[in-house]
């Protein structure tokens, strides 16, 4: 994906998780910035993020592979190593990806794993939408026992591109010193990840940024943030992804400052910033198409 452009997704995680999510990424693709965002197939309100999707055709959709904080897609029976008694995946993410690490160690919870990976992957097939990207929630996507059933995956079920996360340490630390500790720690993780990923993603043919912003921002990507973001990207192909939201606070994001994310959005100065800096806005399935 190099290019002497600056070609810039924005998307916007859990469409389908709530109402006011399905809202919030209506607007900020209408009136915004906003080109992508990324399908939980077993989110609440998921079917009408679907019908949402079908009124925008220019909104790039992806599958946002849920594999804590929510329910599976294939029947809880056939994947018991996965969820917790109460027929859901853990709340924790640690504890989550734990539980699927020890999972590969078996032969049966690597078919189990393999089982919900593909469910999600099928349930997505059947809203007729085309898959424009893949990545994960709490970007569970990049656990190692998960991308190698992914890009299995990918030739049946076209996956094309998925986010590489891997934030700009100095840049956050630079915007908001605040919870360096935090971040420093997302930095180490999700480094060696994307280090594990990337030659992975490219054997297979698809396609991941150069640069992905909104990990260390988590939940307060203000428009403050995107105006100090916007000089700082670089050639080629950048993701930044966010949380915007309407109405009722989404379950598991207390703290997150929904309304300001769709603000920043919604922005005429970051529109203009991005006109003024040559950004091209796109989503992955235009640039992989």
């Amino acid at each position: 994906m190099a290019s002497a452009d600056i070609t810039l997704v924005v998307t916007a995680d859990d469409f389908g998780a709530t109402s006011g999510v399905n809202a919030a990424v209506a607007r900020a693709h209408r009136d915004g910035i906003l080109t992508s965002a990324s399908l939980m197939v077993r989110g609440g309100a998921a079917t009408a993020a679907v019908r949402a999707a079908r009124e925008a055709p220019a909104l790039g959709v992806g599958l946002h592979l849920v594999l804590a904080q929510g329910v599976p897609a294939a029947p809880v029976g056939e994947i018991p190593s996965l969820v917790t008694r109460a027929g859901r995946f853990p709340e924790q993410p640690v504890l989550a990806g734990f539980r699927h690490a020890w999972a590969w160690c078996r032969r049966r919870g690597r078919a189990q794993l393999a089982r919900e990976v593909e469910a999600q992957l099928a349930a997505f097939a059947l809203t007729g939408l085309p898959l424009a990207h893949v990545d994960g929630h709490l970007n569970m996507h990049l656990h190692p026992m998960v991308l190698p059933t992914l890009i299995a995956l990918a030739p049946r079920y076209g996956i094309r591109a998925m986010r590489l996360t891997h934030d700009d340490l100095g840049f956050a630390l630079a915007h908001d010193s605040r919870h360096g500790l935090r971040k420093r720690t997302e930095s180490l993780v999700f480094r060696a990840l994307a280090a594990y990923a990337a030659p992975r993603l490219a054997a297979a043919g698809i396609a991941a940024p150069a640069q992905v912003f909104g990990l260390h921002a988590t939940g307060h990507v203000d428009e403050d943030y995107l105006l100090a973001l916007i000089p700082r990207l670089g050639p080629g192909v950048s993701e930044l992804y966010c949380h915007p939201a309407a109405g009722d606070p989404v379950a598991g994001q207390a703290g997150y400052d929904h309304a300001g994310e769709l603000a920043a959005l919604t922005s005429p100065r970051v529109r203009a910033a991005l006109s003024s800096a040559r950004v091209r806005l796109a989503s992955w399935r235009e640039l992989t198409t």
